[in-house]
């Protein structure tokens, strides 16, 4: 069986054997329990992660009410990281944790740069997956805008449905910008 790393560097740039090997000589693998915060606002994230196993979730929390907001999901064949704090060395600005006990590959910002330089495959990758990621967050930002909350939801459950299952109702709605009763009121419609 292809090891899930390489099936999703495959599916955009294939890679022999050797090639593969070099790329995951620079990830660092990374077991964690439910609950576990990968990342705490503040802190300096110098790694990115591939997700081999688990759940996890991209929060920001409102100083002043306390409540909040998901930015972002990550299972199985994902990558998940604190972008502006992996790329500018800035403290991060959002909170990472497990929803479920998680394995995760880890590749620092260094290995990842190095990569980059040294095999092409591996950056076109990288830059493929960065301008889906990018296309998958603009078409967010316009639902958020001019979607309704029906329309928010649907869009969801039509995208991820693996993913609505797994987690809680109430970070969907924090994903969704919408009441965890708003979703259950969906839900049974």
């Amino acid at each position: 069986m292809m090891h899930p790393l390489r099936a999703h560097i495959e599916a955009i740039s294939k890679v022999t054997d050797e090639e593969f090997e070099y790329i995951l000589s620079h990830f660092t693998p990374v077991k964690l329990k439910k609950h576990h915060l990968l990342v705490r606002e503040g802190e300096l994230v110098k790694s990115e992660y591939f997700v081999l196993k688990g759940c996890l979730r991209s929060y920001i929390t409102d100083e002043k009410t306390g409540k909040e907001f998901t930015y972002q999901f990550a299972a199985e064949n994902w990558w998940i990281s604190e972008r502006e704090s992996f790329l500018k060395h800035t403290p991060a600005r959002t909170a990472i944790e497990c929803l479920e006990d998680c394995e995760l590959l880890a590749l620092t910002f260094e290995d990842n740069m190095k990569l980059g330089r040294e095999l092409w495959k591996f950056e076109h990758y990288k830059s493929v997956k960065s301008a889906h990621g990018y296309v998958a967050l603009q078409k967010r930002l316009q639902l958020m805008i001019m979607g309704s909350a029906r329309e928010r939801f649907e869009n969801f459950v039509q995208q991820y449905p693996q993913l609505y299952s797994r987690i809680p109702k109430a970070m969907i709605a924090t994903y969704l910008g919408v009441t965890r009763e708003t979703i259950s009121r969906l839900y049974r419609k």
